[in-house]
């Protein structure tokens, strides 16, 4: 059934008595399939969406162990942007800001994808200098870029605390095509158009173990009996390591619980997503009012989807510094995610040690903005054991021939990413 303006009148005057599931909530063939993506998140989604689009691989399954938005693609603050520097990174994230741009056209669904544009805030001179230059690499990606200086941001923020004693705003890096996107819509987007294309989506499925037979993977183990599969793509964000180690593969991935937060509703005041430029805070306005923002993880190690209140203060302090008025805001609820970190903040779409079994994931606080790029990359790999031009970078190897995507510039500490 495709959605318009029509559809919705006819359903409205039947008193919606004919209204169907958006995807088939399918079990697993006796069979088997020529690929199985183990977790029914955003990118597992888009690569089973991609597999059976772009590639014609319809016999796919997706196996979620909980229900369809009930992982990190339904817990994350909803941005989207391509405000990359380096080579590696930047063509990846435009292209999935690209894919972005017709996503709800691409698949009947409302997505409320809103390039209302994001706004990092510049405190030093040198960040400035380093702001430019980025913008410099956005501009040469094509992602466009625009800079503001401490005027500009007053003109259009003027509840903004630009003279802070600490933390002085002397202007903003802005992508005019950055914004937000509604989360859960995603994946019942994605569920729905590769269902339609005959994608079996099968949940609670949890994965076990593997079928290995001469260092190949042919199958996998479930709490619904054994599955086979020519090939096989783990894409299950936090959950990476405990899942591949039923493998015997050890990732270069730490788990870790980001939180995020969400106020009661206010009138209009913030249309941009915008993010402070000395810690880690950023922050949005939904449709529904609410400010939502988040910050740093917590620095333990934890499959948890619950943090603890050192973070919420830094979180809340950090947004106290550059947005003063928002200390007389309540917040209504509080959620974590857990974050597959990896130890140079970038992430992995990659072949493993094992014959037909790929993995994808690593993806820190990249995960949902990179959602479509993820999803067409991975199934590129997967149906034709090549990887995208894009994605290329993103192997599991490369520490071991110091080919580091240190975007941040931290080092190997993934807590710092």
């Amino acid at each position: 059934m495709g959605y318009s303006a029509f559809q919705i009148l006819k359903d409205a005057l039947s008193g919606y008595k004919g209204l169907k599931p958006a995807w088939r909530d399918a079990e697993p063939k006796d069979g088997g399939y020529d690929i199985v993506i183990i977790g029914g998140g955003g990118h597992g989604l888009a690569t089973a969406y991609y597999l059976a689009k772009k590639h014609n691989i319809t016999n796919v399954a997706v196996l979620e162990k909980g229900w369809i938005g009930s992982g990190n693609v339904g817990r994350n603050t909803t941005i989207i942007r391509s405000n990359y520097l380096l080579k590696g990174n930047e063509p990846f994230y435009e292209l999935s800001m690209q894919l972005w741009e017709n996503l709800e056209q691409e698949l009947n669904y409302n997505a409320m994808v809103s390039q209302r544009g994001i706004m990092n805030l510049i405190h030093t001179d040198a960040q400035r200098d380093a702001f430019i230059r980025r913008a410099n690499s956005m501009l040469f990606a094509g992602a466009g870029a625009e800079y503001l200086n401490a005027d500009d941001v007053k003109d259009r923020y003027p509840f903004l605390d630009m003279k802070n004693a600490r933390f002085p705003i002397k202007g903003a890096l802005a992508q005019p095509r950055g914004g937000t996107v509604r989360h859960d819509a995603v994946a019942w987007g994605y569920a729905r158009a590769a269902s339609d294309l005959g994608v079996d989506i099968i949940q609670n499925c949890e994965v076990t173990g593997f079928s290995i037979e001469n260092d190949k993977c042919v199958g996998v183990k479930t709490t619904k009996g054994d599955i086979k599969a020519n090939r096989v793509g783990s894409c299950v964000a936090g959950s990476s390591s405990r899942v591949m180690a039923n493998a015997g593969i050890k990732l270069p991935i730490e788990s870790h619980v980001l939180q995020a937060f969400v106020t009661e509703g206010l009138k209009p005041v913030l249309g941009n997503v915008i993010t402070f430029g000395a810690g880690h805070f950023y922050c949005s306005q939904s449709n529904k009012g609410g400010l939502v923002f988040g910050g740093d993880i917590d620095a333990y190690n934890t499959y948890a989807q619950r943090g603890n209140l050192p973070v919420v203060e830094d979180v809340c302090s950090g947004g106290m510094a550059i947005m003063p008025m928002i200390g007389r805001v309540r917040v209504l609820r509080t959620w974590g995610g857990i974050m597959d970190m990896s130890m140079d903040g970038s992430p992995f779409i990659d072949k493993t040690p094992i014959k037909e079994l790929f993995f994808n994931g690593g993806w820190c606080y990249g995960g949902f903005k990179a959602t479509p790029a993820s999803g067409y990359c991975y199934a590129h790999l997967l149906a034709t054991d090549n990887h995208h031009e894009v994605a290329n970078a993103y192997r599991l190897d490369r520490f071991k021939y110091g080919a580091m995507i240190d975007e941040k510039g931290v080092g190997a500490q993934p807590n710092l990413h």
